[in-house]
């Protein structure tokens, strides 16, 4: 019992390493006006991933914004295993979903963070580990900053760029529904109030069946710039770290993404 037990943890952990990107994915991305639009929350890597375990995780604020203001979701979200957010559209426009989560809790070996911290761009807190030879197990809580465009009618605005006020956040400086594959699109990545420089970005895309990666690092003043080679599902994503300020952890990690389409 305890082999198997200790082997169920060991798979358990593969997955979660595996599985660090969270995004907000709805069943399409242009609608009409009176139109529902549902969406999922999702964890896993190149689009592809389980259902956000929300028996385990909460969603602490989902807010929708247009060029009339914000809407507060939060409390229209449903712990189902489908359809967790819906919406009625009743105007056209571009409009912005965001959420932000709870603080989550993982205790990982040193090895396996080191790792971790190596796959998704974290080289300084690497450094810092390397330099003082860290082997023990860490503990890390992590909360994630998760937005989502899409377009109702065929008139588009600015809502794209609006700043949400998260922790951790991707403005695009572009409206995607203007765009075509081609064109380059720019984004800029904010952390804590601050535009974040030299910050490893991940930008996927997925077309007829196959997913794209490309790894890209923000300029001095915190803006990414990349092609759009592909119509379909776009996710731009991108993790911080800091020591922890809170009693339980060793370190906590912000975690945002912003998911599109081209057409």
């Amino acid at each position: 019992m305890l082999r198997v037990l200790a082997l169920a943890s060991m798979i358990f952990l593969a997955l979660t390493l595996q599985s660090h990107e969270f995004w907000l994915e709805p069943k399409k991305f242009r609608f009409a006006v009176g139109e529902v639009m549902n969406v999922n929350f999702r964890v896993g890597e190149n689009f592809q991933g389980e259902l956000w375990d929300m028996k385990r995780h909460k969603a602490e604020n989902v807010t929708l914004y247009t060029t009339v203001g914000p809407v507060d979701l939060t409390k229209t979200v449903k712990a189902t295993k489908d359809n967790h957010l819906s919406y009625k559209f009743t105007r056209a426009g571009t409009h912005l979903v965001t959420l932000r989560s709870n603080a989550a809790f993982i205790k990982l070996p040193g090895s396996d963070f080191n790792a971790y911290l190596k796959e998704d761009g974290l080289e300084d807190v690497l450094a810092q580990r390397q330099h003082a030879n860290a082997q023990d197990s860490v503990r890390e809580f992590y909360t994630r900053f998760a937005k989502l465009l899409v377009q109702v009618g065929p008139t588009t605005d600015n809502t794209y760029m609006k700043r949400a006020g998260l922790d951790h956040e991707i403005v695009p400086l572009l409206n995607p529904y203007t765009i075509k594959p081609g064109a380059y699109m720019k984004c800029q990545v904010w952390l804590n109030g601050q535009l974040r420089k030299h910050a490893l970005v991940k930008v996927w895309s997925s077309f007829n069946g196959t997913t794209f990666l490309q790894n890209i690092y923000t300029e001095s003043d915190g803006t990414v710039t990349f092609p759009i080679g592909t119509p379909g599902r776009w996710m731009v994503s991108s993790v911080a770290m800091a020591p922890s300020t809170k009693a339980g952890a060793d370190y906590e990690s912000k975690w945002a993404s912003l998911v599109f389409e081209i057409q």
